[in-house]
């Protein structure tokens, strides 16, 4: 029996990363974003919300993609990183390598 995710990529805010963690399958438009590499275990970008706030824009494996707010429902995230972090960024370093 899968437990209920708290988030879910509709739940994101721009910058947020997430991993997936549950999809809802029984929709065929989700299984058609399954096929996109919206996966189990894929990781995604939150990029924005339209000024509606539907639809929604992500990015995985370097492309960018638009869903609806429903199809976003289905699936459970676990957020991996903050908005403010920066992949491959090394706290009390700057960019010359020096410390601070």
């Amino acid at each position: 029996m899968s437990r209920s995710p708290l988030l879910t990529l509709a739940d994101l805010k721009p910058g947020d990363r997430a991993r997936i963690d549950s999809i809802e399958t029984a929709d065929p438009a989700v299984q058609r974003l399954m096929v996109l590499g919206l996966v189990e275990g894929a990781e995604v970008l939150f990029l924005r919300r339209s000024l509606g706030g539907d639809p929604l824009e992500i990015r995985i494996y370097g492309a960018a993609i638009s869903l609806r707010d429903e199809q976003a429902r289905r699936f459970g995230v676990v957020k991996t990183a903050s908005r403010d972090a920066q992949p491959g960024a090394r706290q009390g370093v700057v960019a010359n390598g020096q410390p601070r």
